[in-house]
């Protein structure tokens, strides 16, 4: 296998072009009948696959399958007769392959429609720092001496993560890639976080899952099991060196979603209220500056303005700068403004008011 961690999922030694590897994901993934059914690998599983593939390297072993670069197979390690087509795909920079797990998720609490209003440090941070034992003076942007043992224990979290849903190998090199970070500096960390995080794999998807559950007493144990893991690299990400600034007032951000008629029928009453109550989001929550982006996905589109609230675009750190990603922090409150239906796009658009409560 590949040691280095230098060449990201949408990169090749030609910087106008990217790869992309995939898999056939047809119930008879060599049979000529049925359409192509390829599938792209996930960004982790990408840079490994192809960090190997340029080594010369012809063999590539995850949790639940090998990947034979040779024979352009990839081999179930439960039963070795089971094997799927793979391609390696070169893109042109103007090529585009959008996410749509990325920007659809619903960013509000599964149970419920929406979040209690917290403040300036979310619920998922206050008991990071709790479980780590710091201080506000010892947070990582502003104690550097701090930061490798954060940084390890993160690593270590995101291992063990892995490591329950058999996804060692991914997790182990998520956090080779973080480790190489460890004595270089907060902005260097964060940077590296920013672009893990950017990627879409289980870590993405789980602090997400988790941090979405906060408020909802039904789930509180399921949140809180997540603090020893993956509380330190939420930390580091939530901990941004290079944010002293909130974004820019009258910004607009957009995201889509999926929602149910109820839920839709939540947020027109909500905006109809006087005084309009206040909500937060409970988990970064991944928008885009981009219209076109976000209206591709869902049955509804969020308009967000910010009045106070803290972003990061990520967009520069992200193998997918297409999507123009700005993440929005948790813990930011908003005010639903007011809910139209756009029939040129054929959804609700809900207008949100963003403003960050201090504490």
């Amino acid at each position: 296998m590949a040691t280095s961690m230098s060449i990201r999922p949408s990169e090749s030694r030609d910087p106008f072009t990217r790869v992309q590897w995939m898999w056939n994901s047809n119930e008879n993934p060599f049979s000529e009948c049925e359409r192509d059914g390829w599938r792209p690998y996930s960004d982790i599983e990408n840079i490994i696959i192809e960090e190997a593939f340029l080594a010369g390297e012809t063999l590539v072993n995850f949790d639940d399958y090998d990947i034979d670069l040779e024979h352009k197979v990839q081999i179930s390690n439960l039963d070795s007769d089971k094997q799927r087509q793979i391609k390696r795909v070169k893109c042109g920079k103007d090529d585009k392959h959008l996410r749509e797990k990325r920007f659809l998720p619903n960013p509000v609490a599964p149970d419920r429609p929406f979040g209690d209003r917290y403040g300036f440090i979310p619920p998922f941070i206050k008991e990071t720092v709790k479980h780590l034992k710091l201080t506000k003076d010892q947070l990582p942007s502003k104690n550097e001496t701090i930061v490798p043992e954060i940084v390890e224990k993160a690593a270590l979290g995101i291992i063990e993560e892995g490591k329950n849903i058999r996804k060692r190998t991914q997790a182990e090199r998520i956090a080779k890639k973080l480790r190489e970070t460890k004595a270089s500096g907060m902005k260097d960390v964060w940077a590296c976080c920013a672009e893990i995080y950017s990627w879409q794999t289980f870590v993405f998807k789980k602090l997400n899952e988790a941090m979405r559950f906060i408020g909802s007493r039904q789930h509180e144990e399921v949140w809180r099991s997540k603090i020893g893991t993956l509380g330190p690299f939420c930390l580091l990400l939530w901990d941004n060196p290079f944010n002293s600034k909130m974004v820019e007032p009258g910004t607009i951000l957009y995201r889509g979603a999926q929602l149910s008629g109820d839920l839709i029928t939540l947020f027109i009453d909500d905006c109809l209220k006087d005084p309009r109550p206040w909500h937060s989001f409970q988990a970064f929550t991944s928008c885009t500056r981009n219209r076109d982006v976000a209206v591709m996905f869902g049955n509804v589109l969020f308009i967000m303005e910010a009045r106070i609230a803290f972003t990061a675009d990520i967009q520069s750190y992200s193998a997918h700068s297409e999507e123009e990603e700005e993440l929005l922090f948790p813990g930011v409150s908003f005010t639903i403004n007011r809910v139209e239906f756009d029939e040129i796009d054929n959804k609700p658009l809900i207008y949100i008011i963003l403003q960050q409560r201090r504490d």
